[in-house]
């Protein structure tokens, strides 16, 4: 597993199986939060990773959504330590296999029943701050996937909303977005924001992505 700061409150964790997958620590005063949770395999390296790092206990998971690869550490990190996970309330169902995701024949349970939770909203239905970071609906790939932006870092965490290489944003995986049409029209939250780094979950770091996005529009 490859260990990354890329800003002063967040880490990057890699690994790589045929494409790189990301997930992100980020310290508030409160301790750390997890955003996504790879594949089961990367649960020991995240667990030492943040007791090494003596930033806090780790205090929640935040999910991006709910696919295998962001998923798949969950159940081995609850053996060790009992944190909630977080996730859009659209995107919940489809987490715990009560409904299938856009493009695929038959629902599948992703995390167990339960064990999920919606991200907190006020009570105009506007997603709100966890753990130092703040989501933002971006629907597309899945019908709930949020991004998660640190805004003293100026730090977008972007899932599966794009993927990237060479710095160079890119559209997701066709393969396994259900509404590629909404995912572009969700990148708007890339000019709204205008973040100075933006990160992906499958490719590489994204400086000034802002200044990309008309390109990416007419890719």
């Amino acid at each position: 597993m490859k260990i990354t700061q890329i800003s002063e409150h967040i880490w990057s964790l890699k690994i790589w199986i045929l494409i790189p997958i990301h997930v992100w620590v980020v310290v508030d005063e409160d301790g750390v939060t997890l955003v996504d949770a790879g594949l089961p395999f990367m649960a020991k390296g995240i667990l030492k990773f943040i007791e090494e790092l003596q930033a806090g206990p780790l205090t929640g998971i935040v999910l991006t959504h709910g696919h295998s690869d962001h998923v798949g550490a969950i159940e081995k990190i609850l053996a060790v330590t009992q944190v909630p996970i977080f996730a859009h309330r659209v995107e919940i169902p489809y987490i715990e296999g009560e409904l299938p995701y856009p493009r695929r024949k038959k629902a599948a349970i992703s995390v167990a029943k339960q064990r999920t939770q919606p991200l907190p909203e006020n009570e105009q239905g506007e997603l709100q701050s966890i753990g130092g970071i703040t989501p933002y609906f971006t629907p597309g790939h899945s019908p709930g996937h949020v991004v998660y932006y640190h805004k003293q870092d100026q730090v977008l965490l972007v899932g599966d909303l794009f993927t990237a290489k060479k710095g160079i944003l890119r559209k997701p995986m066709a393969k396994f977005t259900g509404d590629m049409e909404e995912a572009i029209r969700s990148s708007a939250i890339v000019s709204q924001l205008k973040p100075l780094r933006l990160e992906v979950c499958h490719g590489t770091s994204v400086l000034q992505p802002a200044n990309q996005l008309d390109t990416y529009l007419k890719s």
